[in-house]
């Protein structure tokens, strides 16, 4: 499904050079849960910007279902985001103005109309458990409702591909929880899922596990460590607060 060949992305000339990646490769099949770890700076968000085609890398190529998308050209890689993936941040970036119902809409003005556009959105925020504020404002909700409505919000237009970046860096532990078994529960459903975080307590949830420092990426077993945390803190390989 997603196929990194050497990437690298610099930014700046000469001496002023950064190498936010260098000569990543990888792949990730469809169905996976690809988690990146990684320090603030070392550029976990950059790759993900390149994944989804917001930036160009210096070298190397990514395909995607075996498109390479630096050949796209600006309207085709909109397109092809608005038809293939969703995204998840931090924060939620819900639009203060608007109900749930609306936010959770608002991707579908990418794309041809479907009659079915709202029953759709209101399913969606049934499935994430928040179908009775989809006429809240943004201003009423607590953080983890926001985030449940910013995650049907990526799933609107049946993206096969997920991207969060620092997805639960502003919850709570408990709220965390929740959250991140949603997420188990639309990986299982088929959605490939690439997560970004600096947080090693995500690591159960993955199926695929990598290492970003200083640019450059390195996979790790994801059974072994699964293994490891279960060992030392009995929780058999499970988040706290996981459900049955």
């Amino acid at each position: 499904m997603i196929e990194v060949r050497g990437i690298r992305k610099t930014f700046g000339t000469g001496n002023a050079q950064v190498h936010a990646v260098e000569d990543a490769d990888f792949s990730i099949g469809e169905g996976e849960f690809a988690l990146i770890l990684g320090r603030s700076g070392s550029g976990k968000s950059t790759l993900l910007a390149l994944l989804a085609g917001l930036l160009r890398p210096s070298a190397g190529s990514i395909l995607i279902n075996g498109r390479d998308i630096g050949a796209l050209h600006d309207s085709e890689m909109a397109g092809m985001r608005a038809r293939t993936m969703g995204f998840v941040f931090q924060f939620s970036g819900l639009i203060p103005s608007v109900t749930a119902l609306e936010n959770v809409l608002l991707p579908t003005l990418f794309l041809p109309h479907r009659e079915d556009n709202r029953e759709r959105a209101l399913a969606l925020l049934g499935k994430v458990g928040v179908a009775g504020r989809a006429h809240a404002y943004p201003s009423t909700l607590s953080s983890g409702e926001m985030k449940r409505v910013a995650i049907a919000r990526s799933l609107i237009n049946n993206p096969a591909i997920l991207i969060a970046d620092e997805p639960t860096g502003d919850l709570d532990v408990d709220t965390e929880a929740e959250i991140m078994e949603l997420f188990r529960e639309l990986n299982r459903g088929g959605i490939t899922i690439v997560m970004v975080t600096h947080n090693p307590d995500l690591i159960p949830c993955a199926t695929e596990i990598y290492h970003m420092d200083r640019g450059r990426l390195v996979q790790q077993p994801a059974g072994h460590a699964c293994a490891d945390r279960s060992l030392h803190d009995g929780t058999d390989g499970k988040h706290p607060g996981d459900r049955p």
